[in-house]
């Protein structure tokens, strides 16, 4: 039919009509809130790239858990800052570890009742390197004579995955792009008798320029170098169908695509292709430009925020991590 008798606009005219006929939808219990837990008690220090995200010493990071559970996030994603580091990156998956010790505390909470609790599986916060790898250092002196090392990795990543489970993570999250972590996790933690913990494989993690406010929360910047030899090239959406697929086939349960709004596509394609649930990470870079032009007045900051996370949705991501949760909650409300 054509124009006058087809006009789509019919649909349009009020909000009510707009809700009625909506195709995607948002709710809080589809988004992720990360916490970065820091050593300490009443520490709270915002992050300067990151307006409105903050450093939290575990009491305070409880505080922020029962403030999301009431209002209907779907969970937490978190990281932790140690004490020290060293090159073994033992806070990782140390008993006394700065996240094994929130998740106790967090376990202790009812809020976690509420809450999903997903520990990232990395080394690069607690690496005195800032790789998510062992370094391999090889002879020569230039910044480029190492090799991340990356069968050694996974027994230590491994390890930090059997530590996290114990200490409460609901779900772990593999992030370093190690070739074969995913497998490695798994199989440790069956061992353990944690098999019914479910791997959140960050199976497309792209090496991003968007990540830029993220190491600045965490203290992880690479020490030398940069790791493109282990995050995916952003021009290849064909690899990264390859590395979610071997993801699924090592065990894991769940994908993550990160970053989110320069790879839609690549969560689109991932949609249309597997049958498991996707997220997608709506990394610091994404979140702090959007802050600085509401700084600066240029968008307008509900519409804006909500448009963003919408178009992750649309593209499939099932739930997406976001440091936008909490407004985004109360906006949806």
């Amino acid at each position: 039919m054509e124009f006058p008798i087809t006009r789509l606009r019919r649909l349009r005219r009020t909000e009510p009509m707009r809700s009625l006929v909506r195709e995607t939808h948002l709710e809080p219990g589809a988004l992720i809130y990360p916490l970065f837990l820091c050593p300490g008690e009443g520490v709270r220090n915002e992050i300067a790239s990151m307006p409105g995200v903050f450093n939290l010493s575990v009491d305070e990071a409880v505080k922020e858990a029962e403030a999301a559970a009431s209002l209907g996030i779907g969970g937490l994603l978190l990281f932790g800052l140690p004490e020290s580091k060293d090159e073994q990156a033992t806070g990782a998956w140390a008993e006394d570890g700065i996240v094994q010790r929130g998740l106790r505390a967090l376990k202790q909470t009812s809020a976690a009742k509420k809450l999903v609790l997903i520990a990232d599986v990395c080394l690069c916060e607690y690496t005195s390197h800032g790789h998510c790898g062992i370094v391999e250092k090889k002879e020569g002196v230039l910044e480029t004579d190492y090799e991340i090392e990356n069968d050694s990795s996974l027994s230590l990543l491994s390890k930090t995955a059997v530590s996290l489970a114990k200490a409460g993570a609901d779900i772990v999250a593999p992030s370093d792009m190690m070739d074969g972590r995913v497998a490695a996790v798994r199989d440790e933690l069956d061992d353990e008798g944690l098999d019914q913990t479910p791997i959140l494989s960050y199976a497309a993690k792209f090496a991003s320029a968007f990540y830029g406010p993220f190491r600045e929360a965490a203290d992880s910047a690479p020490q030398f170098g940069d790791r493109r030899s282990y995050q995916m090239d952003g021009a290849n959406l064909r690899e990264a169908m390859r590395e979610i697929d071997l993801d699924l086939g090592e065990g894991a349960d769940m994908i993550l695509m990160k970053p989110a709004l320069p790879y839609l596509d690549v969560i689109r394609a991932a949609r249309e292709r597997f049958d498991v649930p996707i997220g997608a990470y709506q990394v610091s870079g994404e979140y702090s430009m959007l802050q600085a032009a509401f700084a600066n007045r240029w968008l307008d900051r509900d519409r804006a925020m909500m448009e963003s996370l919408l178009s992750i949705r649309r593209a499939g991501a099932g739930f997406i991590v976001t440091y936008f949760a909490k407004e985004a909650a109360k906006a949806l409300g």
